[in-house]
C-alpha cells in the first residue's frame, strides 16, 4: 500500500494531464459538432481549395468590401447587373461609338421615310444661255432660264419639264398645270431685274409614278452690264 502511494503522480503532473485532455477534447468536440470558430483557425490558412464551390454568400461579405481588383478583368458580363441601373455617368462617353441607327442618321437623306431634302446651289444663267437644269428626281425636272425682257430688263424664269404624262406643276405666281411628256415645260415663276432683289417662290410638281417635290426657290435678274440669273434653294423629294 505505502508502495502505491510512493508512485501516486504530483499534483502538477495531473493538472498538466486535464490540461491536454480538454485542449484535446475541446477540438476534438468542434470537429465533431462543426462549431470551430475563428479561435482554432490559424491567421491566413483558410486556402481557395478549403471552401466547397458556390459555397460563399452575399451575407458571408461585408458590405462595400468587394472591389475591383477581386474582380477577373472581363468576367462581369450584362447578366450580372440590374437592368437600368447603369446611368450615363458611369460611363466614359468618348470611348462610345454610335449605335447603327445613328450611323445611318449621319448619312440619311429621308425624314420619316418619305422626305429626301435636296440643296440646290447657288447657279448663274447669262441672259440668253440655254436653260440649265437645277433638280431631277424621277420624270420631273426643274429648270432656270434667263432671257432679255422689255428694254434693258432680263427675266429669269423657273420652270418644270416631264417625261410622263398627267404630271402636275405649280408655282406662286400660275397655281398648278398639268404636263405632259412632250411638252417643253411649263413656267412656273418670273422674276424681272426691275424688281433689283431676290424674289423667292414656292414649287411644286408631282407625276403619276408617285414622284414629286415641293421647295423654295430664290431667283434673281441682273441687268447690270451682261444680263444673268441667278437661282439657289432647296426641295423636299417625295417617292
Amino acid at each position: 500500500m505505502k508502495s502505491i502511494l510512493r508512485r501516486r503522480p504530483s499534483p502538477a503532473l495531473v493538472i498538466s494531464l486535464i490540461a491536454l485532455f480538454v485542449s484535446l477534447s475541446g477540438v476534438s468536440y468542434g470537429v465533431a459538432t462543426g462549431f470551430i470558430d475563428s479561435r482554432e483557425i490559424k491567421n491566413n490558412e483558410i486556402r481557395s481549395l478549403d471552401i466547397r464551390n458556390n459555397q460563399i454568400r452575399t451575407r458571408d461579405l461585408r458590405n462595400n468590401e468587394v472591389r475591383g481588383i477581386d474582380i477577373r478583368n472581363s468576367t462581369v458580363q450584362g447578366r450580372d447587373i440590374a437592368l437600368n441601373t447603369i446611368t450615363g455617368e458611369d460611363v466614359k462617353e468618348d470611348t462610345l461609338q454610335k449605335v447603327p441607327s445613328a450611323l445611318l442618321a449621319d448619312s440619311a437623306t429621308t425624314a420619316a421615310g418619305v422626305n429626301t431634302l435636296r440643296i440646290i446651289p447657288q447657279a448663274t444663267v447669262a441672259e440668253g444661255a440655254p436653260p440649265v437644269t437645277l433638280a431631277t428626281h424621277g420624270p420631273l425636272t426643274l429648270l432656270g432660264s434667263c432671257e432679255p425682257g422689255t428694254g434693258a430688263e432680263t427675266v429669269a424664269t423657273l420652270a418644270v419639264a416631264t417625261s410622263e404624262d398627267n404630271s402636275a406643276a405649280g408655282g406662286e405666281a400660275d397655281g398648278t398645270n398639268d404636263l405632259d411628256a412632250g411638252q417643253t415645260s411649263v413656267d412656273l415663276t418670273t422674276v424681272s431685274s426691275s424688281n433689283g432683289f431676290p424674289v423667292l417662290s414656292d414649287v411644286l410638281a408631282s407625276a403619276p409614278s408617285g414622284k414629286a417635290f415641293t421647295g423654295l426657290i430664290a431667283m434673281y435678274a441682273n441687268a447690270a452690264g451682261a444680263g444673268s440669273c441667278k437661282f439657289h434653294g432647296h426641295l423636299a423629294l417625295e417617292g
